[in-house]
């Protein structure tokens, strides 16, 4: 199928217009439409699209070939996953039958009861589960309720959670919490519960923000959430903050951040900066064929450089808090600023996604403009590694802290407040204070999945079409 297709530039991304003419007159049935927008979309733009023999541009002769072999799959779904390679290679790749779906989780929109939390195994159990509470997000039903930072939930309307109920369990839109004592990995029910129900609601990533002054260091503080450029603005102005307050000092909270988009990861990155406006910030590597193409037609397209006109600080240090929920453009940011500035490291591992995607929708350009009116199928899928200046992003195994320090439900602290144990750590870095860092938890416990994760495109790196 080597000549179904035309290549041309949209916008700085790489998109192609199909044209059947291998003499072939045969057009796509209506029934067909969805899956032949998924093949095709994928087999241009995937990045592992060389590993996947179906995805093969000489693997069909023409369009009726193509129509045959997507005749065999039930739903466009099973197509997408069937062109997926390995799940521990692409963990990412998702595809949604409503893109409205896709575009709110992508912005923060999303059916939610404000309620952010991680899940965890009892101590010597395989199969039961638990869940604490991370924090919660404001103007939610769970910021009216009785829950806060810490909390422990062992079920869901009276149902103890397992490995095997809880996607179902927490998937209904309202639920019922029964709660629990937690005392060095014993969990003891207390009788207590707490009723959620989830409502649109649109989360701002810019959870806390504010100035700790220690000496002659006035320390800005921010825990973001997510890179969701619709709050490019606030973040700018909560840097505007900072440079009205004379900060010294930066401490990056993104231990619940999974991700977000390119754009805002690298604004963040001049905003702490400032000094290397210009200057290459990270690059783009897609599959071989898109990569040929940019690089020849045009090149800077792939390239994210630290941008000017931002409230920035010209730090030459920043001090950025992790976990194992630590993912993608969080990731990014760390990565790509280490050869620029020194990056102290405090938390846990991160989770190790060096992959981004884009949108792709069914339309000539596989952008949203003149979309396919008759179906609301859309692909996010992995279509790009992003690598530092140097050409280093191999951290599949996640990036490794300076210092450190996991977080213990039996001293969580309260977010923002100087004497949280990560926050403090950072303080006592900052300032010098000789101050030994906490000690490590009794016991030492790893999330196994968490709100976000379960929500596929939560914990995505994307680049946005302008």
């Amino acid at each position: 199928m080597k000549n179904l297709f035309k290549s041309a530039l949209w916008l700085s991304l790489l998109v192609f217009t199909f044209s059947c003419t291998d003499n072939d007159d045969n057009p796509v049935p209506a029934s067909l439409e969805v899956k032949d927008f998924v093949w095709k979309g994928m087999n241009l733009y995937y990045l592992w699209q060389a590993d996947v023999t179906d995805l093969a541009d000489d693997r069909f002769a023409n369009q009726s070939q193509l129509n045959n072999f997507l005749e065999g799959f039930d739903e466009p779904t099973t197509l997408f996953n069937a062109l997926r390679v390995d799940t521990s290679i692409d963990r990412f790749s998702v595809i949604y039958s409503d893109y409205s779906l896709l575009e709110g989780a992508l912005s923060g929109n999303t059916l939610n009861n404000g309620m952010d939390f991680a899940l965890r195994y009892k101590q010597g159990s395989t199969t039961d589960i638990y869940g604490w509470v991370r924090y919660i997000i404001p103007n939610s039903d769970a910021a009216t309720k009785s829950i806060q930072r810490g909390d422990i939930f062992y079920a869901i309307n009276d149902t103890p959670l397992t490995v095997d109920n809880f996607r179902s369990l927490l998937a209904n839109n309202t639920y019922t919490l029964s709660l629990a004592d937690y005392d060095g990995g014993n969990i003891t029910p207390n009788g207590e519960s707490v009723t959620l129900t989830k409502t649109a609601l649109a989360e701002n990533p810019i959870l806390l923000s504010t100035v700790i002054n220690s000496g002659s260091h006035n320390i800005g503080y921010l825990m973001y959430n997510a890179f969701y450029s619709n709050y490019d603005n606030q973040l700018n102005s909560v840097f505007g903050t900072f440079q009205s307050q004379n900060v010294t000092d930066l401490v990056l909270d993104l231990r619940y951040n999974s991700g977000g988009s390119v754009s805002t990861a690298t604004k963040l990155a001049s905003m702490i900066t400032g000094q290397f406006t210009g200057q290459l910030f990270a690059k783009q590597q897609w599959n071989a064929k898109a990569q040929s193409y940019f690089e020849s037609n045009n090149p800077s397209s792939i390239e994210n450089r630290f941008v000017g006109n931002l409230n920035s600080l010209n730090l030459n240090k920043v001090y950025i808090l992790t976990s194992n929920a630590t993912a993608s453009a969080s990731e990014l940011v760390i990565n790509c600023l280490k050869p620029y500035i020194t990056v102290v490291q405090i938390g846990t591992t991160t989770t190790g996604k060096n992959v981004g995607s884009i949108t792709l929708y069914d339309s000539p350009t596989f952008a949203k403009q003149n979309v396919n009116p008759r179906h609301k199928y859309a692909m996010q899928p992995i279509v790009l590694k992003i690598v530092d200046k140097n050409g280093f992003g191999d951290y599949t195994s996640g990036i490794v802290p300076t210092t450190p320090l996991p977080e213990s439900l039996d001293n969580l602290g309260v977010l923002g407040n100087p004497d949280e144990p990560l926050l403090n750590a950072a303080i006592n870095q900052i300032t010098g204070s000789g101050r030994p860092i906490p000690s490590m938890p009794r016991n030492i416990q790893k999330d196994f999945t968490d709100a976000k994760t379960m929500v596929p495109l939560k914990t995505e790196m994307y680049v946005e079409r302008k």
